[in-house]
């Protein structure tokens, strides 16, 4: 039996060719939009492809699996699982669970395996001429090394709503069935560490069942309800690009598509565009960009993270413009080409060009650490924390807010305050990217701080976390819901509002994090002590605490394990 693991590092994506030497065919699994690689490799082993399957309908790039099959004649099987409302909608060989099928005389087995998506299949292998035991199995999305996948993407992607906790309680039985494989079978997974569609991705390329059932988190837990809950607790957002991907990719609409080079902008082409509104996209690292770039461009780095920015910022109907050199053109264009982003309006490849001919530079304000300490002193500023909930309690600047990268992207909206706003993340690259959109939104005075919370630390400054001894009270679950009940302490939900709205604990009153610097509900909190303050774990609600202690505040008391807890101890919830 052949087998070749291919790896796309801007997606953390695998996807697989199984060859049989003797009969000279081979299945390719989870193909990339573009095919090219895998029909080099097929001719380069001398193989044909006969067979084109996926695990899943993805939700975060392209499928290549209908054009693959298209170009080779192999015959196309996909999922048949998961309901009338999961079907492919073009001409397929439908799958089943227990349903097998041979590539020469590897045979390959049909596992459905449902929680991360309702139609998911797995891929059980077995080379009978090498043994009877399956030897590996191709989980897709099911289970990553030392992870599972995420059971909300049909909430959060594809606007099914009300479906996370029936697909998480889908996930644990199909878990169970994992289980029950022989201990030494290869587990290959579809995505590895740096992927959205998952929180704890290893970084490794493959395991073992063995291996995942002492390791993996999501095999240790045998209680149900508790294991819902930790699913669903700390999953990374959902890049905006997910809802397009998984209708086009259940649809076929995008299958045929074909990657076209960009034209290189004259400068006059290039202005003309920018005063149209067009998008510039300046793929230069951060600190170049700060010290000068085309006005109006949004800075996203030519990194590995690359694709999932440009799928949050970019709308697949509006046509853009990249700031990039030549020699970088045709692999930028390839990483959107995959997740559908085709409205490439041209490329300028040198910015000093631009101011060369006479056109002004703009620069992004960049502080560092002694200033941002200082102005946040003295209450002229506020610092904006754009990193997600679960990385506070890596620890944070004290008296900064928490307003993810995410949501500042979608609602492309600031806290109503006259104070300067500083934004930071771990490094610096997240706030740039961020600054850079708001300020190409009009939010002139954005700023970020310079490297960010390694910034902070290197000059000697201390950090926040919600595992030390801030200066307030902390309370378990059952004793924050006795103060609710016997004492009239206001619950106060600090998470943002489709969080809340997914549900939240019986009574409590919303306030998000990012409206704690406006007057207003300052004033309407104070008049609401005692408080007690509620996230998904204490992340959040530690920021709040140290926020609204910085205010003034001194009747409150911070939730220790929130609305996870909560859930575990079935306190009252509401919808």
């Amino acid at each position: 039996m052949f087998f070749k693991q291919f790896y796309e590092p801007r997606l953390a994506q695998y996807s697989y060719m199984i060859g049989c030497s003797a009969s000279g065919e081979a299945l390719i699994v989870d193909p990339l939009r573009d095919i090219e690689p895998y029909l080099a490799r097929a001719e380069a082993q001398r193989l044909r492809i006969t067979h084109v399957t996926e695990t899943h309908i993805h939700a975060d790039y392209l499928s290549g699996a209908w054009g693959l099959a298209q170009a080779t004649g192999a015959e196309l099987l996909l999922s048949d699982e998961g309901g009338p409302d999961w079907l492919y909608a073009f001409p397929h060989t439908g799958l089943r669970d227990g349903d097998a099928f041979r590539v020469g005389n590897v045979e390959v087995r049909v596992l459905h395996t449902p929680g991360h998506t309702p139609e998911h299949l797995s891929f059980l292998v077995t080379d009978p001429l090498a043994g009877d035991d399956p030897a590996m199995i191709l989980t897709g999305d099911f289970v990553f090394v030392g992870d599972v996948g995420r059971p909300d993407l049909l909430d959060l992607a594809a606007g099914v709503g009300g479906t996370s906790e029936s697909m998480a309680r889908r996930m644990f039985a199909s878990l169970q069935r994992f289980r029950e494989l022989p201990d030494h079978v290869l587990v290959w997974p579809g995505h590895g560490a740096g992927s959205a569609c998952g929180k704890s991705l290893g970084a490794t390329p493959a395991s073992t069942v063995g291996y995942e059932k002492r390791t993996n988190w999501a095999l240790q837990e045998e209680d149900e309800d508790a294991f819902v809950v930790k699913l669903l607790a700390d999953q990374p957002a959902v890049p905006r690009y997910f809802r397009y991907m998984k209708l086009w990719n259940r649809s076929g609409e995008k299958a045929d598509g074909r990657m076209i080079p960009p034209p290189r902008l004259s400068i006059q082409k290039l202005d003309v565009l920018r005063s149209d509104g067009v998008m510039l996209v300046d793929v230069r690292d951060k600190s170049a960009f700060a010290d000068g770039h085309i006005p109006g461009s949004v800075n996203l780095p030519d990194n590995e993270l690359f694709t999932t920015w440009a799928g949050w910022l970019l709308e697949p109907d509006a046509p853009f413009v990249l700031i990039a050199p030549d020699a970088r053109i045709m692999e930028l264009t390839r990483a959107l080409y995959r997740i559908g982003l085709e409205r490439v309006a041209g490329y300028f490849p040198d910015v000093h060009y631009w101011a060369q001919m006479g056109h002004e530079l703009a620069r992004m304000t960049q502080i560092s650490a002694a200033e941002l300490a200082e102005a946040l002193a003295d209450k002229e500023a506020v610092a904006i924390d754009v990193r997600e909930p679960y990385e506070l309690r890596q620890g944070f600047i004290p008296g900064a807010i928490l307003i993810p990268s995410r949501q500042l992207i979608v609602r492309a909206q600031l806290p109503d305050t006259d104070r300067q706003l500083v934004f930071y993340c771990g490094r610096g690259d997240r706030s740039a990217i961020v600054a850079s959109f708001l300020k190409a939104r009009g939010f002139e005075d954005a700023a970020t701080l310079r490297e960010g919370v390694r910034g902070w630390q290197a000059a000697g400054l201390a950090l926040e976390a919600p595992e030390t001894d801030i200066g307030f009270e902390q309370v378990d679950v059952l004793e924050a819901y006795r103060r609710q009940v016997d004492e009239g302490w206001t619950l106060v939900d600090v998470r943002n509002a489709a969080s809340y709205h997914r549900g939240h604990p019986a009574g409590a009153r919303h306030v998000p994090l990012d409206a704690f610097v406006e007057a207003d509900i300052l004033r309407d909190l104070r008049s609401s002590q005692p408080l007690l303050l509620i996230c998904n774990t204490r992340n959040m609600s530690a920021m709040a605490a140290e926020w609204l202690l910085e205010e003034g505040f001194d009747r409150l008391a911070v939730v220790q394990g929130g609305v996870i807890s909560w859930q575990i101890h079935h306190l009252p919830w509401e919808k």
